[in-house]
């Protein structure tokens, strides 16, 4: 290896010593397949790289100065993502810092962090985001699909220094740490994922604390489990109330909704088990007057509000967790139009009498392909559930209208006997895709059809072309 240096003008200034510091020359060093005998590189007086090596400091600086030199320009790791495994994750910390336990899951979307944040189906879990570049459009209030962030960590492998959008209102690390939420950086995110995928979705541990050892972790993530806990309850809204908002005018992308022209409003009731705003603003753009109730809320209180529509949100965790939100939907079952979204979807099978399982490591992403049965059409959507629905344990009478494309399970059904029809994805998605968007004209088809007392559906076959049929 060889030194070169850059001079200002003349050769005589182009020096190299243990004051170099000092002087105005930037010193660097030449790989040695490069280096030629007599090599000496000038720059032009003048020119901006004289400025610039005017200001910059030379690469080669005295053991002396080294010692008493400001902390380094990297930040160094203090933060660690433990796994059940055994595996340990060193990074650096942003948002709240301390200890936080979670179920570790992979998110395979480019785009949409602040609704994936914010959407409660993720309560309890730590989100891995395979899109290295994450914090770059920082945060708005508006784009937001809930009060608050619901998942218990984020995991990425590129914390944005720089915000660039005319929306935002603040940076994800400020967010974060608004809302006591833990986040971790600099952490190989592809590798992390392929474990997943190859081991099952792991409980894992993101702290600060120095404290703790690995082991003491470990021990920690090994002893946790999300299955089989009520998650909805605490998230659910304590009294009904009455949604308003559509989707913004500028954002508006449906045919179907623009073209209503004043078409009789239809009362639903959405029943929250951890509900996203945005499926609530679909149901106004299609002319709904919306009441939601809290998850608990009895059937009989719902009859008494008289719904055109009855639908299930999306939420989180598992669904036999929640025995009480299933007896709700069976004695609703058959009453009246019922549509049901991810959760919904989930409490929908165990009413119809079928069964749920878990996943090995869920579907999280806005690109899943989905196929609807009788038509062929490919449908690409947002997904966001670790539970599936057992299509070998309905009862007859209930058709599978969807096939999730990746691993052939069930992603939609229909039940034209009790005027009931589900999905496993959010046709609602935002920022998109908006392939299923059409699922929620599909359910206001059904509603009026029973109001104009055609009796909804007259069987499983005409119900499953009709659904996911519209283009």
């Amino acid at each position: 290896m060889m030194h070169a240096s850059i001079g200002l003008s003349h050769p005589a200034q182009s020096v190299t010593s243990d004051k170099a510091h000092q002087l105005p020359s930037c010193t660097f060093s030449v790989p040695k397949s490069q280096q030629r005998k007599g090599t000496q590189l000038r720059i032009r007086p003048g020119s901006r790289w004289q400025a610039q090596a005017v200001r910059r400091r030379p690469a080669t600086v005295t053991r002396a100065e080294s010692k008493s030199s400001a902390a380094a320009p990297w930040v160094k790791a203090d933060a660690r993502l433990v796994l059940a495994d055994g595996s340990v994750w060193r990074g650096r910390a942003f948002g709240a810092t301390d200890t936080e336990i979670g179920e570790v899951v992979f998110n395979t979307s480019i785009t949409g962090y602040e609704e994936i944040m914010t959407d409660p189906s993720y309560r309890g879990q730590f989100v891995v985001f395979t899109h290295p570049h994450i914090g770059n459009v920082g945060i708005n209030i508006e784009d937001a699909e809930s009060k608050q962030v619901h998942l218990n960590g984020v995991i990425i492998r590129d914390l944005s220094s720089v915000v660039s959008n005319y929306r935002s209102k603040m940076s994800l690390d400020e967010y974060l740490k608004k809302q006591n939420v833990r986040g971790i950086a600099n952490v190989d995110t592809r590798a992390i994922t392929r474990r997943l995928r190859e081991a099952g979705n792991l409980n894992g541990v993101i702290t600060s604390d120095t404290s703790k050892s690995d082991e003491e972790l470990i021990a920690i993530a090994k002893g946790w489990n999300i299955v089989g806990k009520d998650l909805i309850t605490d998230i659910s809204i304590k009294e009904p109330y009455e949604w308003k908002d559509s989707t913004v005018e500028e954002w508006e992308f449906s045919p179907a909704v623009k073209g209503r022209n004043g078409t009789e409003p239809l009362h639903i009731v959405a029943f929250d088990f951890g509900c996203k705003n945005n499926i609530l603003r679909r149901l106004a753009s299609f002319g709904c007057k919306v009441t939601v109730v809290p998850s608990n809320y009895p059937a009989s209180k719902v009859m008494d509000l008289n719904p055109d529509g009855i639908f299930l949100s999306n939420g989180p965790g598992d669904p036999s967790a929640v025995p009480y939100a299933v007896e709700t939907v069976q004695e609703l079952l058959g009453q009246k139009p019922m549509f049901g979204i991810c959760m919904g979807h989930q409490l929908l099978g165990q009413a119809f009498g079928g069964k749920t399982f878990k996943l090995k490591f869920g579907h999280h992403g806005g690109n899943h392909p989905v196929r609807h049965n009788a038509s062929g059409r490919i449908e690409i959507s947002a997904q966001n559930h670790n539970y599936a629905v057992d299509p070998q344990t309905l009862p007859e009478g209930v058709e599978v209208t969807h096939i999730n494309l990746n691993d052939g399970t069930c992603a939609g059904m229909v039940y034209a006997e009790k005027r009931a029809m589900a999905i496993q994805y959010h046709p609602e998605a935002s920022p998109g895709p908006h392939d299923s968007d059409v699922c929620f004209e599909q359910f206001m088809d059904m509603i009026r059809k029973e109001k104009q007392g055609k009796g909804g559906y007259t069987s499983s076959e005409t119900a499953a072309e009709h659904v996911g049929a519209k283009a």
